[in-house]
């Protein structure tokens, strides 16, 4: 009986990391742009307070995909290009707090 062989898988690669950061807020804000030509990301929370953050455009404290704890990290999944947005959760937030997400996209 002959093996089948799919057809063969490229991953992807990068070599351009673009750094950008986004201030602390108890407003939702756009941490990544919709980008098609994006192959990764990451974010990491630098800040005393929780990021909530959801793909798409709505997140919030009560609805999101992933909570990233005060200097947490976290890896957008392979393959999504769309919007990213994120809110601190303010009670968390320590009076006069300042702090920011980290964000590298991978192009």
């Amino acid at each position: 009986m002959a093996l089948w062989n799919p057809t063969t898988i490229n991953s992807a690669t990068s070599g351009v990391a673009t750094p950008t950061s986004v201030s602390v807020s108890t407003t939702m804000q756009t941490l990544i742009a919709d980008n098609p030509n994006r192959k990764g990301a990451t974010i990491w929370n630098y800040s005393n307070a929780p990021l909530c953050i959801d793909f798409g455009s709505s997140a919030s404290k009560t609805n999101f995909a992933y909570r990233i704890a005060p200097g947490g990290y976290y890896e957008i999944p392979f393959g999504y290009t769309g919007i990213v947005s994120g809110v601190w959760d303010d009670t968390g937030l320590i009076l006069g707090t300042s702090g920011k997400a980290l964000v590298r996209e991978l192009i």
